[in-house]
């Protein structure tokens, strides 16, 4: 206990370098679990991907479509319980910065095979009978001012002209990990229109999404899948929903590997500040530690002296940092939401950035310790400097 005291008491004997070196190692700490949360937001969709869910697509490229009369094939491949299908839409909200995901979607099948999508039964029900019904997240609804009955128009971009929906239902997540930020309305809707305007493109739909019993036979089922498409005009490339997902994030991973690089380099630089400060205080204690040996009080306990003095600077900062990751969070939450609509702190990023900062604390410590404990008492007692 007395350890404890001698450890508060001599952190801020110098208040001023150790209120800049907790600041710092806050700063840090906030620093690293933002990057962190970044990569894990960056990984949401591959977490939030089931294992009981297949895609398939075509092998060429996502961009190109598939048959709509593909879809009774499908499900004649056995282990296959249930398919579905959507298509990208990729309309203009008002203006360009309003990006929201947009789907054209099986509407009687689409949503049932995803269960983490929850949607009041009568909304669901409502959407089912409008052919210009839409369902859209919470994350949007809330952003855009949105209320059920609304007219949403959207521009299209791939699909020309004016597209008006109602707004029949809101979903939210039944996961903290879930996508609140999608719209989704009939691909029979945009089909119709297609007919009459673009036939060639009608008929056609951008991938399956196909619910297997057993996620073992994945595998299995999807080289079946593709075996039966196999030199067609539009062979396919099925594999599960996560490696679908890593696909995406694969794009992309040069920047998911600087972001955690840059995420560790931080702490080594708040390394290199603790380590130095540490330093400048044994060198400017010696002759104290000295009088200390002189006293009875042997080597380990100097060791445990500065290093328990490093670890409770870092572990102050780091606290600190972590309470500060919270309003932090938020800020970046809202304004990152159109490219990382799931962007939560999570437990165990907040644990590592603690776990950092103490080792942190141990290591700066521990040479300057070492250092102390083994220095003679007469060379301590005359030490200048």
């Amino acid at each position: 206990m007395n350890l404890l005291k001698y450890v508060a008491r001599n952190a801020f004997r110098h208040k001023l370098r150790t209120s800049l070196t907790v600041i710092g190692m806050a700063i840090v700490v906030l620093a690293y679990c933002l990057l962190r949360t970044v990569v894990a937001a960056w990984y949401a969709g591959v977490e939030a991907s089931s294992p009981n869910r297949l895609i398939t697509r075509n092998a060429v490229s996502l961009i190109f479509p598939l048959p709509i009369s593909y879809l009774n094939r499908i499900k004649e491949v056995p282990g296959v319980v249930a398919v579905t299908y959507g298509r990208w839409f990729g309309g203009i909200y008002i203006n360009e910065k309003n990006f929201f995901p947009q789907f054209a979607i099986d509407a009687e099948h689409y949503l049932s095979l995803y269960p983490e999508f929850l949607i009041p039964e009568k909304q669901l029900e409502a959407f089912k009978k409008d052919r210009r019904g839409c369902i859209a997240g919470r994350l949007i609804v809330k952003k855009y001012g949105w209320k059920i009955g609304d007219v949403i128009t959207l521009r299209g971009t791939i699909f020309p002209g004016t597209w008006d929906f109602v707004l029949e239902g809101i979903y939210r997540g039944r996961d903290r990990g879930t996508d609140e930020s999608q719209f989704f309305f009939h691909w029979d809707y945009l089909n119709e229109s297609l007919k009459k305007t673009m036939p060639i493109r009608a008929d056609h739909v951008g991938w399956f999404v196909v619910q297997i019993a057993d996620p073992a036979r994945a595998g299995e089922i999807s080289r079946k899948i593709d075996a039966i498409f196999q030199n067609s005009l539009a062979e396919t490339l099925t594999e599960t929903e996560k490696a679908f997902q890593m696909g995406f994030v694969s794009m992309t991973e040069a920047i998911v590997v600087a972001i955690k690089a840059i995420s560790y380099i931080v702490i080594g630089i708040i390394f290199v500040v603790l380590s130095n400060t540490m330093a400048m205080t044994a060198r400017e204690r010696t002759r104290e530690y000295g009088v200390l040996k002189t006293l009875g009080f042997e080597g380990p306990f100097l060791l445990k002296l500065i290093i328990g003095e490093s670890v409770f600077i870092a572990a102050t900062g780091g606290i600190l940092g972590i309470i500060l990751s919270f309003p932090a969070a938020r800020i970046f939450a809202k304004s990152l939401e159109t490219f990382f609509p799931i962007f939560n702190l999570s437990v165990k990023t907040l644990a590592s950035g603690l776990v950092s900062a103490l080792i942190v604390g141990v290591l700066s410590g521990l040479l300057p310790g070492i250092k102390a404990s083994k220095t003679p008492i007469v060379e301590s007692l005359t030490h200048v400097g």
